[in-house]
């Protein structure tokens, strides 16, 4: 790897504000705002609106739209005649 043109990847602690998880991961992420961690040590801290934890796709929880409502209707207005 070529020196000095990478950003610099350490650990940061992600937290899903919607569902109150926290999660350590590493990332290339910065903040201002810090954490004590489970092992004692201190890690940055980024909140986020949704993660895995809490977004419908992934928890089941997903809305089904009426897609054939929506082809009916358009098929009324621009359908062939």
């Amino acid at each position: 790897m070529k020196q000095g043109i990478h950003p610099d990847y350490h650990p940061v602690v992600f937290r899903d504000i919607s569902a109150n998880m926290t999660f350590l991961t590493r990332s290339t992420a910065t903040s201002s705002k810090e954490i004590e961690w489970e092992d004692g040590n201190t890690y940055p801290l980024i909140d986020v609106d949704i993660t895995s934890v809490s977004h419908p796709f992934y928890t089941g929880k997903a809305k089904i739209v009426d897609t054939a409502g929506r082809v009916e209707r358009f098929n009324r207005r621009y359908g062939r005649k």
